[in-house]
């Protein structure tokens, strides 16, 4: 769908308030009933329905009656919201020209008010070229339920906080600026993609950056996974710059070592092609490589040191699993718990806590030496009550009643649970009353609770 800016200056308001409850509305409807978008944006003197049929005018919206009379957004629509949110942060103020076409995605030139040029990457996800995203890519995580513009939306992030971690670790990437819903700005590279380059003066400089960029992403812990001479930018100076990030992965996937050798086998299929280079030589002078070779001369995934980084961590890539990063966390633990030993500060908190610990211990010492003089006062009375029907003592009976009113759990409980009750009311200042439905339950917990509590109070 062509991007026409030229609609948004004839846009108001109203029209940009009912594109946003359609978005709203989209969050559970796959088609927004025309009643919702009414309610949710509450146009001060109505005419919602006006709105929408401008809106349709300008195939910022689509309208579909074949289960119930309902509107979903478009790309263009989606496209305008996001425009619209950029403009209002200042991040710039005109569209240019487009630039770049991709299977999922646009590429358009912006300005700001101080002449500075920025690229503006639209992601459309859904094209007939590139549908099979659930299987190709893992946006949808545990999600069953989804549509395009949600997708697109989470591909937008996932390269936007990849591109700005990568980039404050020192990748040749683009400089990442802002991003709303499915636009994402970044700096605009000078230069050519790769592939249209039919010539370069040092070729084995350039094919050795890189390799070299594919090994430190896998050394810290991340894997392209599309890297080919689509995705990599080369200037006059030819320096390399490397594009394209909703695709990668972790060196923890279960694919790690194939998507890997992948890139790596593109890079060298394409360098030999084009440039006519002769590996075999490339092997002998390829003393810079911080990883060995093997016999064809690639670098090995196995052979890689992978602990010069967690950016696959820290951005949730997928393939990092949750055993991994409990893995992780014990590691940071341990380091942490040798930094604490020489710092003073943490002798102070154990002493707070060895006091707080010892304050909880007396308070359980009490609570059962409480419990266990209720049971002698138990024991003592059933004694008195033997000794007034005439029996004689015997030690045996005695140590045996004493061992069943210490075991008998039931009386504890009751115990426990009149304790809690006295201090609750003593809290509450008040009395503690029976429940108005103990009359309902008869014979049951109810009854036996009130008998044990009558016992109590003859105690």
């Amino acid at each position: 769908m062509k991007l026409d800016v030229n609609v948004l200056r004839y846009l108001s308001k109203d029209d940009f308030r009912v594109l946003t409850a359609v978005e709203m509305g989209m969050r559970n409807h796959e088609i927004v009933p025309c009643e919702l978008i009414d309610r949710i944006a509450r146009l001060k003197h109505g005419g919602t329905y006006k709105v929408l049929k401008n809106l349709l005018k300008h195939k910022l919206v689509h309208h579909d009656s074949s289960k119930y009379d309902g509107f979903r957004l478009t790309y263009l629509g989606y496209d305008f919201l996001a425009i619209k949110t950029l403009v209002n942060r200042g991040i710039f103020n005109g569209v240019g020209r487009q630039i770049g076409v991709g299977k999922e995605s646009d590429i358009f030139e912006v300005v700001k008010e101080d002449g500075t040029v920025l690229a503006m990457k639209l992601h459309r996800l859904g094209r007939v070229s590139f549908r099979a995203v659930k299987s190709k890519r893992d946006y949808l995580r545990h999600r069953s339920s989804y549509n395009w513009l949600y997708l697109s939306r989470l591909a937008a992030l996932k390269e936007f906080a990849f591109m700005k971690a990568l980039e404050e670790h020192g990748f040749p990437v683009p400089q990442a600026v802002d991003c709303n819903r499915h636009c994402v700005i970044m700096s605009l590279v000078p230069g050519y993609p790769l592939v249209q380059v039919r010539e370069l003066q040092n070729p084995d400089v350039v094919f050795e950056t890189i390799i070299a960029a594919v090994i430190r992403l896998a050394e810290h812990g991340l894997i392209h996974c599309d890297f080919n001479e689509f995705n990599i930018m080369i200037d006059d100076d030819e320096k390399v710059t490397i594009i394209d990030f909703p695709q990668m992965v972790s060196v923890s996937h279960p694919n790690a070592q194939m998507y890997f050798d992948r890139d790596v086998e593109c890079i060298y299929k394409f360098f030999a092609k084009r440039y006519n280079m002769s590996f075999e030589e490339y092997e002998n002078d390829s003393d810079g490589l911080e990883v060995e070779i093997d016999e064809v001369g690639r670098p090995q995934f196995s052979e890689i040191n992978k602990n010069s980084g967690f950016l696959d961590k820290e951005l949730a890539a997928s393939g990092f699993t949750r055993k991994d990063q409990d893995e992780l966390e014990k590691l940071i633990e341990g380091e942490l718990e040798k930094q604490s030993d020489s710092d003073d500060e943490g002798t102070a908190d154990e002493e707070d806590e060895e006091d707080i610990n010892n304050t909880n211990v007396k308070q359980l010492e009490s609570l059962d030496l409480s419990k266990e003089d209720v049971n002698h006062q138990a024991g003592d009375d059933k004694h008195d009550d033997n000794h007034q029907v005439g029996d004689e003592p015997d030690p045996e009976e005695e140590e045996e009643e004493e061992a069943e009113s210490e075991d008998d759990p039931e009386l504890e409980k009751s115990l426990s649970k009149q304790r809690r009750k006295a201090i609750q009311a003593a809290h509450r200042g008040k009395r503690n009353f029976a429940s108005r439905n103990t009359y309902k339950d008869k014979g049951g917990k109810s009854s036996q609770n009130s008998k044990v509590h009558k016992q109590l109070s003859g105690w």
